[in-house]
């Protein structure tokens, strides 16, 4: 996975593959439009003397319309330099946007 600006576009429309629909569909090409603009892009680091290790987290409320679970999603940079990331659909449903970010965060930390 070496493209975190699709990461979640991707996740979301995998969800559906085994049924999707036409608005899948058209999410799946709306991405293949995508890369085709970026083919000459990429990811650079570049050398500095940066080591902050910086590390970010989202999370929404009850987002999955189907299941009505949380997505979350975290960044850790190490410098200017982004080494880790992820995004996924919790396993239980939280209560409040709150206890989702926070349920995000420990889990970023950890």
């Amino acid at each position: 996975a070496s493209r975190p600006d699709l990461q979640f576009a991707i996740c979301m429309c995998a969800r559906y593959q085994a049924q999707p629909t036409e608005k899948h569909i058209h999410a799946v090409k709306r991405i293949f439009r995508y890369l085709r603009g970026m083919v000459n892009w990429g990811l650079w680091y570049l050398k500095d003397s940066s080591v902050a290790l910086r590390a970010f987290v989202d999370a929404d409320h009850a987002g999955c319309q189907d299941t009505r679970r949380s997505t979350s999603g975290s960044l850790q940079f190490l410098g200017e330099r982004l080494i880790s990331w992820s995004s996924k659909r919790k396993k239980s449903a939280a209560i409040s946007n709150t206890e989702a970010k926070y349920i995000t965060l420990s889990g970023c930390c950890a």
